[in-house]
């Protein structure tokens, strides 16, 4: 018997709770939007949403809030929580990374080990932030994305975007109205008080490191009271965020839900998914416990969930395009980009959270070898190589990355790599012909080819590539999915 067809006949059976948080949702006012969604899936008699309406609404949900939850989560494990191990540091301060990511970095899924990071949390409500960037060496790429509670880049600053010139830059929350003050640059508004802002910036070796830390010093954010010298207005109020982690999410995600969409203002787009969920007692100011549920409405949502999860994977798998097993697409972008498309907001979060841009950067992954057979690292070894004249085309950099494909994170290995990128070519090896291969697999291939080495876990493999400030001119790999460059595929030689 599935879940649905148990949760239906426990319905039948009477032994539903009348005072769950889902009936007890119903006897508020419906409002326009949620009683148009009841009338199709048909509530109980007793005015109670029906077994089916319950269900369709929490997978909706489920979808609608995986990217805001993972986005809550991550905030409270960087800025509010300082004893979660991944502390940044408190809102409105760069914390700079003079390091890349490792396999001890757990917070986000497919992390991004090519550019030391620097962090900043920001907390728009009292009033903006200016944030200042320093003149980069042109051969530097570096780039600032800004991303709110939504998960939507809604701005950049940096080599593509704005140039290697020094700056300042404004960033305003969803209420802000008014004129650009002076010395400002350009004004990026947030949909949402609390939003990441991440720096990039380029590492070209081991030894340039200092170069890095000396561009991550001249990065500043400020409020713009200080910025004008002018007197700052009251201080937002404390707020007691509701604890949450990423490894909590799929045994709380409806109580994080409900936590993270008090700072989530309601949209256009968003609208009706929103005023449906509150129909079945989700959002801001409530408070959806599972463990309260009567037992038909605890079936219906966990299948819920575990549909809502089925489709992201299956938008993952079919909503790019496979070129030589990879998935190629343009999965992240601003408000305007996804339009209300909840299902690729959540492939792209749960493919990896806080991706940039397709004209700032493009990632091709994938989870199987050229033939369409599973990477496996236990099974099998493998290599990609890039035909002569044919490396990735970008007006920066790019990068193969190697993660366990089941958790997506780094993973350790005795060389210490993580990803082969374009900076290291003068240290590989070439074949006869020219062209570039790549040796994947869990087993040095010896001393001798180590230099063309990217370790592979001992199991499922997840690879990324990445290429930074791709060129829009052929061959390119923009337009994503189309373009006249494609990635080569994973060839098994074992």
């Amino acid at each position: 018997m599935t879940l649905l067809a148990l949760a239906a006949a426990l319905a039948l059976a009477g032994c539903g709770k009348k005072d769950d948080p889902i009936n007890q949702a119903a006897k508020a006012p419906a409002t326009p939007a949620a009683s148009a969604a009841g009338a199709a899936s048909g509530p109980a008699k007793d005015g109670r949403p029906g077994i089916a309406e319950v269900k369709a609404i929490a997978e909706e949900a489920f979808i609608f809030g995986l990217p805001i939850v993972m986005n809550y989560a991550v905030m409270n494990e960087f800025v509010v929580d300082k004893n979660s191990g991944q502390y940044k540091g408190p809102f409105n301060a760069i914390f700079n990374e003079s390091r890349v990511f490792t396999p001890k970095d757990t917070a986000v899924v497919t992390p991004n080990s090519d550019t030391p990071y620097s962090m900043l949390w920001l907390d728009l409500r009292a009033e903006p932030m200016v944030i200042s960037v320093p003149a980069v060496d042109k051969k530097r790429y570096y780039s600032v994305q800004l991303v709110d509670g939504n998960t939507y880049n809604y701005g950049y600053i940096g080599s593509r975007a704005t140039g290697s010139e020094a700056g300042n830059y404004l960033v305003v929350g969803p209420d802000w109205k008014g004129e650009t003050p002076p010395g400002i640059k350009k004004v990026f508004q947030s949909t949402t008080p609390f939003g990441l802002t991440i720096f990039r910036t380029q590492l070209f070796n081991a030894a340039d490191m200092p170069n890095v830390v000396k561009v991550q010093t001249g990065y500043k954010a400020q409020p713009l009271s200080s910025f004008l010298k002018q007197p700052a207005p009251p201080a937002a109020p404390e707020i007691a965020f509701v604890p949450a982690t990423t490894a909590g999410i799929k045994d709380n995600f409806f109580a994080y839900l409900d936590a993270a969409l008090q700072y989530v203002p309601v949209t256009a787009e968003d609208r009706g998914v929103r005023a449906r969920m509150a129909s079945i007692g989700i959002g801001p100011g409530k408070t959806f416990e599972f463990k309260d549920l009567s037992l038909e409405h605890k079936a219906a949502v966990l299948l819920a969930m575990k549909e809502g999860d089925g489709k992201i994977d299956a938008f993952m798998t079919n909503g790019m395009k496979n070129v030589n097993g990879w998935k190629v697409g343009a999965m992240f972008g601003d408000r305007g980009f996804f339009n209300g498309d909840w299902l690729k907001r959540a492939a792209a979060a749960k493919g990896g959270i806080y991706g940039n841009d397709a004209v700032e950067a493009m990632y091709p992954m994938t989870r199987e070898d050229v033939s369409g057979a599973v990477l496996d690292g236990s099974k099998h070894d493998y290599t990609l190589t890039f035909p002569v004249g044919q490396l990735p085309p970008v007006n920066a950099f790019w990068s193969v990355t190697m993660y366990d494909g089941k958790t997506q994170l780094l993973i350790d290995n005795p060389i210490n790599r993580y990803l082969i990128n374009s900076p290291m070519l003068s240290g590989m090896k070439k074949n006869p012909d020219g062209s570039l291969t790549l040796t994947i697999q869990k087993d040095s291939p010896g001393k001798a080819r180590e230099s063309n080495w990217l370790p592979a876990p001992d199991g499922p493999i997840y690879l990324v590539m990445r290429l930074y400030w791709p060129k829009d001119t052929p061959p390119s790999i923009l337009p994503a999915g189309a373009g006249s460059w494609q990635p080569p595929g994973l060839v098994a030689t074992r």
